[in-house]
């Protein structure tokens, strides 16, 4: 697994570069996933640098033990109860998580849905994630460009219960019909390890013959079948995976998986803990900020996607950064009244 404060520590000092004023200290920020998961790992040094940049009080990783929608509502009423006032959140469920969220909301405290959207209507001031339907629809493009028409793809994905998973296979399904490719299976719900295993193995064990390509838009299928094409050894199967495990990004400088779709956790976090001091110091959205719409949500904000391929594994960290910093110099500009 990367070590999020080595890649970061350096890199993403933004706020310092820019110049932005320290807002208020008294800012507490909790960033609550639905539960334990590697992608979210990267929020917890972003909490770190945003308290340390923008002199707030806390800006702290807090994460449920399990993925239950119960436990992460629990969580978040505690969090308001030790002085947490401002939350970021991946919903535990995108309809489900809409009542804990306008609660929480009614204290006052700005609540942003990051990763994963709340349905609206919600008091969420906006969601910030990846464009998961574009990014998925662009790692078929790239998968779709080595293998050709008449390609046979498996789509392996995530928990039916993330808001992104539905978009994701529907966005697979609509880059393959244009590339005149088939999706011949997707498989989800399985973005632990035991169910990776189990059914990514199963499936290769019996059908590897009968595909010429993965995508994974999930990273623990991403890692378990980076690591069972290795084992197969046959580099005919070409892969397009997603995150930057060093499972998957060691697969393809070995040449058994084709690229990763580079999502950008640490931008969210980061940029996330500072439009929540700014929101708390008196800044309100902007009455014509330029949000986007998807499925859920008509306040959307795209964190960022790109592809690497084995010519950009060893900058992939660059890519990111510079994801993050051309977002972060224009938010306040472009989404805020201060």
């Amino acid at each position: 697994m990367i070590d999020v404060k080595c890649i970061f520590a350096a890199g993403l000092t933004f706020a310092a570069l820019q110049g932005f004023a320290i807002a208020d200290e008294t800012t507490r920020v909790a960033l609550v996933p639905g539960g334990p998961h590697p992608y979210f790992a990267a929020w917890e040094q972003a909490g770190v640098d945003a308290a340390a940049e923008f002199g707030l009080g806390a800006a702290d990783y807090k994460v449920p033990q399990k993925w239950e929608l119960g436990l992460q509502n629990q969580m978040l009423e505690s969090l308001v109860t030790q002085g947490y006032n401002a939350f970021l959140v991946f919903p535990g469920d995108p309809v489900g998580t809409v009542a804990i969220a306008d609660e929480l909301a009614d204290t006052g405290a700005p609540v942003m849905a990051l990763a994963g959207c709340l349905k609206d209507p919600s008091n969420a001031v906006f969601c910030m994630g990846t464009d998961t339907g574009n990014s998925a629809y662009l790692g078929t493009k790239e998968l779709l460009a080595v293998l050709g028409e008449g390609a046979k793809i498996a789509h392996f994905t995530g928990f039916l219960v993330d808001p992104n998973t539905q978009l994701r296979i529907d966005a697979v399904e609509k880059a393959a019909a244009e590339g005149g490719a088939e999706v011949v299976q997707v498989i989800a719900d399985i973005d632990a390890p035991e169910p990776a295993e189990e059914k990514i193995n199963a499936y290769l064990a019996a059908h590897a013959d009968d595909v010429d390509g993965i995508i994974t838009t999930a990273w623990v299928p991403a890692v378990v079948a980076s690591n069972a094409l290795r084992k197969i050894g046959d580099k005919r199967i070409q892969m397009v995976g997603i995150d930057h495990d060093e499972v998957v990004l060691g697969a393809i400088k070995d040449g058994f998986v084709h690229g990763t779709m580079l999502q950008n956790p640490y931008g969210q976090g980061y940029i996330g803990s500072f439009a929540a001091d700014r929101l708390r110091s008196g800044c309100t959205v902007k009455a014509d900020a330029p949000f986007k719409s998807n499925a859920l949500t008509d306040k959307f904000i795209d964190s960022g996607t790109v592809f690497a391929g084995i010519d950009d594994v060893d900058n992939y960290v660059v890519s990111m950064q510079s994801i993050t910093e051309e977002l972060f110099e224009t938010f306040e500009a472009t989404y805020l009244d201060c």
